[in-house]
């Protein structure tokens, strides 16, 4: 089966040609840092090779219609031929390619290593890391805990806000889960929930060790302002973010919506601002949904991260 027929029967098709803009704000000036950006665009090629014998102008609308699938729903790492791509290369739930870079991706060990209240006060020792950011009670600690498979390595609660500082979490003894406060809703004092905003923000904008965001977002429920501007300021900002869909396997019955119809809702904003569409995942820390899946993504990142 093509790749375009398995990601045409997953709904979205509407990625290709969205909708008017939901949420008008500024388009981001770079989809993904330059030396990621570099590659990803030189790597989705606007002709394919093509035999004499067909029609000229039939083959130029296949290929264009081709690439252009490829640019705006694919995610396609470096080290990928987008002529040779497969059905088995698509991470399930998700329009995630994996290549070659893509490694090991068990986590054997986790520690925790240090809170920091400050961006200047966290790890200096270099390690790659992995930034878990969205709204408060999005599900950033349970899913913390599902990809490690260990139940209270970071701190769940019912109470939105629980998390009020820089978490570092040292897996394998080799790279970084980094655990940031949530935004949104948390019940904490204006002047609190400032300051989490200004120290987070300056740790995206010094972390040189940052390998990319995974932006959570609650599929359960319609696209939020919030999160569309969180991202937006990343990309503008030239971080490279996964956007994750957690909660997909709820549906809130007052809210009206599906969550693959939220999640179809929210891509089809993020392809107005994004030049390239950024990766995504579904996942579900309750079945275990996406969960090796997204930390094979990472592991490509990753791996590519330290050439």
């Amino acid at each position: 089966m093509l790749v375009r027929n398995r990601i045409l029967s997953l709904q979205l098709a509407s990625l290709i040609n969205p909708s008017s803009s939901l949420l008008p704000f500024p388009k981001p000036t770079l989809s993904f840092p330059t030396r990621y950006l570099s590659h990803w665009t030189l790597r989705n090629p606007t002709h394919r090779h093509v035999s004499a014998s067909a029609s000229k102008t039939s083959q130029t609308r296949q290929i264009s219609d081709a690439a252009r699938f490829v640019r705006t729903v694919l995610f396609v790492p470096p080290g990928v031929d987008p002529d040779e791509l497969t059905e088995d290369m698509v991470l399930p739930g998700s329009n995630i390619v994996i290549g070659p870079y893509a490694g090991e991706s068990r986590i054997k060990e986790v520690e925790f290593v240090k809170s920091s209240g400050k961006a200047k006060e966290c790890p200096k020792d270099h390690r790659p890391e992995f930034a878990i950011l969205g709204r408060s009670n999005v599900g950033k600690s349970s899913l913390i805990n599902a990809l490690v498979r260990k139940k209270e390595v970071a701190l769940t609660s019912k109470k939105p806000g629980k998390t009020q500082l820089i978490n570092h979490f040292l897996v394998n003894k080799s790279w970084y889960i980094v655990d940031l406060p949530g935004y949104g809703f948390a019940k904490a004092p204006d002047a609190a929930r400032m300051d989490w905003s200004s120290f987070t923000k300056g740790y995206f904008l010094n972390r040189d060790t940052l390998v990319a965001v995974l932006l959570l977002v609650d599929a359960s429920v319609p696209p939020q302002k919030i999160d569309l501007d969180c991202a937006n300021w990343l990309g503008r900002n030239n971080i490279p973010i996964t956007l994750v869909f957690t909660k997909c396997d709820k549906m809130k019955a007052s809210k009206g919506k599906r969550p693959d119809e939220n999640i179809r809702d929210f891509q089809q904003v993020i392809r107005q601002n994004y030049k390239v569409h950024p990766p995504w995942i579904m996942t579900s820390s309750v079945t275990g949904l996406g969960r090796d899946d997204l930390l094979l993504h990472m592991s490509q990142l990753r791996n590519y991260w330290d050439q």
